[in-house]
């Protein structure tokens, strides 16, 4: 299981109702197949030995018997095969009938979990024929002697415990698995028989997608299709994968076969003991089954996308874009309020993160019913500044209704660096960061003399890097952009772009997005930007795909390297990916002092880095553990 991963399949077989012998051959024959793709655990739909619709067939004997000899020959048969495999089927026991989950591994039936939730509404009459499994106790002498009852089966690698329900267990208030899970079952598997119906399966999806959620784990749910009598109902076989409430894999409807995905055990593992909140103790105590399985070293098949802070959806997008611009804008809207202020001061570079934040204190101003006029973006012009930035900033401004300001400040750079002996003819951090300092200092006092606050320009990404001057523009006294990455800021400002009615405005907002992301403290070459950020520090998409996994995530960076590999390929060759990390890493731990005294700035997003927010880390602490090791 190398970082975690697990292979799981929901599995749909084209059956035959009441003729088990040919059910039993269908699903061991799937198995095989499963086990050919390295699967390690494989979920066939309920009563999928007999078939969910025998109806009144399930009181015979002679078809209980069947299906009996069906589970032992599944077992036989697939002895050979290292996967644990979950199938449905009707067991008699105490005088009762019950709707079971059989575990079956290596020829070993584990154990039967039986069906607590019977329902009888609407199409269902299951109460006809079955009792609910709830507090039955036993071994079945006739199948291996497996106990039956709820049961967790806890394997020999680290994290990994399966736990079964089946169908309507799901669909009730309190779905046996929230105690499952509470008791440490990891991945849920559920056979289930769920008939189609019109919207049924947008609903079937948000359930499995939110118990996953809730429960932070992996569910696999194994739905019922071809073979089934239509004679009340129609299956359409819509099986579903998902992880800590993500939808990893699914089959198209009305069709059989094998849906598989990998389940982040790791990822799980490492949610349980961040939420404290995670229930610590089950209701009940639950017999477990021991269970061996090989530790495998798969080749990835699940998806990551290579934005993970950005929805792949347009419609998403859109939603996500308009929502963080107003969370933005109300965090700074509330903020204004509460201190009786009614200007702000921003120093607009004409470059992304700049005109983010303008965007943003205009929709503050605009909540408040204030004067626009009371935005006064200041451009400071010095050696690295281009015609084209300054040019973007005048007009931002102008068309947002701002008071511009010009303040060039070469003049007070010069006089500090001679305060200071500093060469104008050496580039260095120095020179850098006096401009930066100077800037802020202007911003600062620009604020004080028009009892206005400054309003901090800098993103998340910045931030994780420490690409920010302390003292300098890593200084405000709201900063509305600390908690949007990168490759986010570019989004929200073509959403800003794509809505509004303004045609110049949209036009600058257009070559704002289409300038190279840069600092602007070395001189231009030809009039165009010489110092280009990601030049220096790397891809902002890598560096913001690398913080999400490490913070969010707290993956290891070997394990960022792999998924790093599967987003990125075909962009981005191995060593491009380990060299940025690295870096990444470095500058992570190395400037942290710089995070650790951050201004008030709001959460909108699952990744922070305030020390009053999501991340609590010592300024002196070491990367020796986190280094990437190849």
């Amino acid at each position: 299981m190398k970082d975690g991963f697990i292979r799981c399949a929901a599995i749909t077989p084209d059956i035959k109702v009441a003729d088990c012998n040919y059910n039993a051959e269908q699903i061991i024959t799937l198995a095989r197949q499963a086990a050919e793709k390295d699967v390690c655990a494989a979920v066939f739909p309920e009563l999928c030995i007999t078939g969910y619709t025998c109806g009144d067939l399930f009181l015979h004997k002679t078809l209980l018997d069947s299906a009996k000899q069906a589970l032992l020959s599944i077992a036989e048969e697939t002895s050979d095969l290292d996967i644990l495999i979950f199938v449905g089927l009707p067991v008699s026991f105490g005088g009762k009938l019950y709707n079971c989950a059989a575990a079956v591994k290596s020829g070993t039936i584990l154990g039967l979990v039986p069906k607590i939730n019977i329902p009888n509404y609407s199409e269902f009459y299951e109460a006809r024929h079955f009792a609910s499994g709830e507090g039955v106790y036993g071994n079945i002498e006739s199948l291996d002697n497996a106990p039956i009852g709820q049961l967790l089966f806890e394997s020999n690698i680290e994290g990994l415990v399966f736990s079964a329900e089946i169908c309507e267990d799901l669909w009730v208030a309190e779905p046996p698995s929230c105690d499952l899970a509470a008791a440490g079952a990891t991945v849920i598997c559920n056979l289930s028989a769920s008939d189609e119906v019109i919207g049924k399966s947008e609903y079937r999806r948000q359930l499995v997608k939110s118990q996953s959620a809730r429960l932070v784990c992996g569910y696999i749910y194994a739905d019922a299709g071809l073979g089934e009598s239509t004679q009340d109902m129609v299956f359409s076989g819509h099986n579903l994968i998902c992880d800590n409430g993500t939808l990893i894999a699914e089959s198209k409807k009305f069709t059989t076969g094998i849906t598989y995905s990998e389940i982040d055990i790791q990822r799980i593992d490492s949610e349980r003991r961040r939420m404290n909140t995670f229930p610590q103790f089950a209701k009940q105590d639950y017999r477990r089954v021991k269970l061996g399985l090989t530790q495998r070293d798969i080749t990835l098949t699940r998806k990551y996308e290579p934005m993970p802070f950005v929805p792949s959806d347009k419609t998403d997008l859109e939603s996500r874009c308009e929502d963080i611009l107003t969370m933005q804008a109300t965090g700074l809207m509330t903020r204004l309020r509460h201190i009786g202020c009614r200007n702000a001061v921003i120093g607009l570079s004409g470059g992304l993160d700049s005109t983010l934040a303008l965007i943003v204190t205009v929709h503050a101003f605009d909540m408040l019913g204030l004067d626009r006029k009371g935005i006064t973006a200041v451009t400071m012009p010095c050696f690295g500044t281009t015609k084209r930035t300054k040019s973007n900033a005048c007009k931002l401004a102008e068309a947002y209704g701002a008071t511009l300001i010009e303040v060039n400040i070469s003049a007070a750079v010069r006089q500090h660096f001679a305060d200071i002996g500093q060469s104008e003819d050496v580039h260095d951090v120095t020179y850098e960061n006096g401009q930066a300092r100077e800037r802020t200092q202007v911003l600062m006092d620009i604020a004080n003399k028009q009892n206005g606050i400054v309003i901090g320009t800098g993103d998340l990404s910045e931030l994780a890097l420490g690409w920010a001057t302390y003292n300098g523009d890593h200084m405000s006294m709201y900063g509305v952009n600390a908690s949007v990455p990168k490759t986010l800021v570019r989004h929200l400002t073509a959403y800003e772009m794509n809505t509004t009615a303004d045609r110049e405005l949209a036009a600058v907002l257009a070559d704002v997005l289409d300038t190279p992301v840069s600092p602007e403290l070395l001189p231009p070459t030809d009039g165009e930007i010489s110092q280009k950020t990601e030049d220096i520090v790397g891809p902002y998409e890598l560096h913001d795909f690398f913080l999400y996994y490490f913070v969010r995530c707290t993956f290891s960076p070997e394990k960022i390297f792999r998924l790093a590999q599967a987003a990125f390929n075909g962009k981005f060759d191995d060593d491009t990916i380990k060299k940025w990390l690295r870096i990444f890493m470095r500058r992570f731990f190395t400037q942290q002092f710089k995070r650790s005294c951050l201004p008030d700035a709001p959460k909108v997003g699952s990744v922070t880095l305030s020390p009053r927010g999501d991340l609590r880390m010592p300024s002196d602490a070491s990367d020796a553990a986190f280094r990437l090791i190849f």
